[in-house]
């Protein structure tokens, strides 16, 4: 669903942002991307979207070349940020409704909203409150609402648990699950090694640029994944990483 073949980015400034990244992540998958500030986590994202385009390689949605179609490819993605950018005077509902038809979805009715609304456990009271009074958690929950009422295969999500209190983070992870378990690929960039390992099914480490190690669920049992992730980060682990 997701794939990068030999990826790279060098921005005018010459930093290499991306270095030959070669990476898959199919349906039914949560890939959680681990790295520090600047090791490139964002703009694999950007390059997947089609923000910025590539200095070489290919990025690829439901197979299809993000910088050659990237209108056709849009349509299998949904995205969520960090912060998510919506309209504080909007309530909830309106939100939904309004980056709904803009993705090109006009058949959804107010139940069908707040249907959604409740899938990602968004509180009844919320649904016609203006977002202005929403905490971030509230805002990320209505920003997978509107991930999800695009019915797009295929997630992308950009340091989605910042800022979230044990509990809203945990709430969040569980709406992965149920993503997770509804056939989607979900690709999440993080520096949260904890959730990483309690969500993903592979976790992969970047390192200025580069993906330097991958990890099955299966090995993640076995190993310390934070002293792995420091090894890495000090250079006591070369190898490098395929996925």
């Amino acid at each position: 669903m997701l794939e990068a073949m030999n990826l790279s980015k060098r921005y005018e400034d010459g930093l290499l942002a991306v270095d030959n990244l070669n990476l898959k992540v199919e349906c039914g998958e949560i890939f959680c991307l681990l790295g520090a500030n600047g090791a490139g986590k964002t703009t694999v994202i950007n390059l997947f979207l089609n923000f910025i385009e590539p200095t070489s390689g290919t990025a690829k949605i439901n197979n299809i070349d993000v910088t050659k179609d990237p209108l056709e490819a849009k349509k299998y993605v949904s995205y969520v940020s960090e912060n998510v950018m919506l309209y504080g005077n909007f309530t909830a509902r309106q939100n939904l409704d309004f980056f709904t038809k803009l993705g090109g979805r006009k058949e959804m009715t107010r139940e069908d909203y707040y249907q959604i609304m409740r899938q990602v456990g968004l509180q009844e009271k919320a649904f016609e409150q203006r977002l202005k009074h929403f905490s971030k958690g509230m805002r990320q929950k209505l920003g997978i609402a509107i991930a999800i009422s695009k019915n797009a295969p295929a997630i992308l999500l950009d340091e989605p648990t910042v800022g979230l209190d044990p509990k809203a983070g945990a709430e969040f992870l569980d709406i992965l699950r149920q993503l997770k378990d509804e056939d989607r690929a979900i690709f999440m960039s993080t520096h949260d090694i904890f959730r990483a390992k309690d969500i993903a099914d592979r976790v992969g480490i970047m390192k200025t640029g580069r993906l330097v190690g991958i990890m099955t669920k299966e090995e993640l049992e076995k190993e310390n994944l934070e002293k792995l992730y420091l090894d890495y980060m000090r250079g006591e682990v070369v190898k490098e990483a395929s996925g």
